[in-house]
């Protein structure tokens, strides 16, 4: 079996984050987002992947190569104009000659895609979405399946008050090839507003399934300082690089290679500081991420916030919760 990776998007609501970096390529406990997603392909035997390339495409190209180091062999479909998520794998269709994985390069999961395969195959379905129960419906695609799973209706980001139901699309599928046939060429095709409605109105074999994995869609940076914390935290069967440290019941730092601590810094809550930093003596730090190579100095306060690479954070500043610093950003208390 063969997959894709969706990697073309430009990530809007995470900037300034990915200002100068892909979203698949934001770091989640201190490695590439997209590195997870090839990971868990190649831990299910899919390891012929193909990955649509736009915004800052070469930052991705440029990291995985051809993928040989990672056990698999990476393809690219690069996008000079965005071809909506449809649109997209139908220009893979050359690639995308089997069964097929499709995948988000910017969610964090621990799913099995051998499960849903399964199920995929048993229905005899033309296409596989898996599903997942969420609060906040008006950030995804709602789905509702009748008693054995068919999808009979489909909404694409509704008004909470207009929901038909919490369960939510998590851009995992699995189709089978037959599905470009539906998928103009050539076109800007979406699979939430175009592809699926029209597969329930043919009333297609076309199936969801629950999944009681971990399941992340890190599209805000509140949901990404989730991410990490769930990492660090045990929630997601996923690795992560640094040492992992239990300051207390409650809380937990990962410290990136090469990164130091000074004398008396506190860590509260779920903490990843990135490779390279340097923490002051005094500094107090929580449920905050900070990436690579920053310096945070003497007494600073850090609270509830991401700290982008290569800042410098004076001493004695403090980071007001919800915060958001830009990579190569400069600090000072005034």
């Amino acid at each position: 079996m063969k997959a894709m990776i969706m990697a073309a998007g430009v990530g809007s609501r995470l900037m300034p984050m990915t200002s100068d970096i892909p979203k698949p390529m934001i770091p989640v406990a201190n490695r590439p987002l997209m590195e997870n997603t090839v990971q868990l392909l190649n831990q299910h035997g899919i390891r012929e992947i193909i990955a649509n390339l736009h915004y800052h495409g070469d930052v991705i190209r440029n990291y995985f190569a051809e993928g040989g180091s990672r056990g698999v062999n990476l393809v690219y479909s690069p996008e000079e104009q965005l071809m909506g998520t449809a649109g997209g794998v139908r220009k893979c269709d050359w690639f995308l000659d089997d069964t097929f994985v499709v995948i988000s390069g910017d969610a964090l999961t621990d799913i099995d895609l051998g499960k849903l395969l399964a199920e995929h195959q048993r229905r005899g379905a033309l296409a596989t979405i898996a599903l997942k129960p969420v609060e906040d419906v008006e950030q995804f695609g709602v789905v509702v399946t009748d008693n054995d799973g068919r999808v009979v209706q489909f909404q694409e980001k509704p008004r909470p008050q207009e929901a038909l139901s919490r369960t939510a699309n998590t851009g995992i599928y699995i189709f089978e090839p037959e599905i470009f046939k539906l998928i103009p060429k050539n076109e800007f095709y979406d699979f939430g507003k175009q592809l699926f409605p029209y597969l329930v109105k043919i009333a297609a074999p076309f199936y969801g399934v629950s999944i009681g994995e971990y399941w992340c869609d890190v599209g805000t940076i509140k949901t990404y300082r989730q991410a990490n914390a769930d990492v660090i935290c045990g929630q997601v069967k996923v690795p992560y690089t640094g040492e992992l440290w239990s300051v207390d019941k409650q809380s937990s730092l990962l410290l990136g290679e090469g990164a130091s601590l000074g004398r008396d810094v506190a860590i509260k809550g779920q903490v990843v500081i990135g490779p390279g930093c340097k923490i002051g003596a005094g500094a107090r730090i929580e449920n905050s991420v900070i990436w690579n190579d920053t310096v945070v100095g003497q007494n600073t306060i850090i609270k509830d916030s991401v700290i982008g690479s290569v800042c410098m954070i004076g001493e004695s500043v403090y980071v007001s919760p919800d915060s958001v610093i830009a990579s190569g950003s400069y600090l000072q208390n005034k």
